[in-house]
């Protein structure tokens, strides 16, 4: 089992790629026209969101002491896997 700061360390590393990734979506659907850009922004704006909720996570998880971190680590992979799941339908609909 991980402990609590190799799991943080975990997560923030994956939040600082799936935020590169939102960020290369971002400039993707500038250059898109109106209408995709409509339907896109949506998706992005879904998205931000998500990684808002992620990151009130992760900031949680670093708040909390090192004997009750693990009753929020279910929490924090649920909302790590919405984000995921959502990321990678963003990303397949950019193709």
């Amino acid at each position: 089992m991980k402990s609590k700061n190799e799991y943080i360390e975990d997560l923030s590393t994956q939040l600082r790629e799936w935020s590169a990734q939102i960020d290369q979506l971002t400039a993707e659907t500038e250059k898109a026209a109106a209408l995709a850009k409509l339907n896109y922004g949506e998706d992005l704006s879904a998205l931000r969101a998500k990684k808002q909720l992620a990151n009130q996570k992760l900031q949680e998880l670093e708040a909390t002491s090192s004997e009750g971190w693990e009753s929020l680590k279910d929490t924090a992979d649920n909302v790590w896997d919405d984000l995921r799941i959502g990321l990678a339908d963003a990303v397949a609909k950019f193709k």
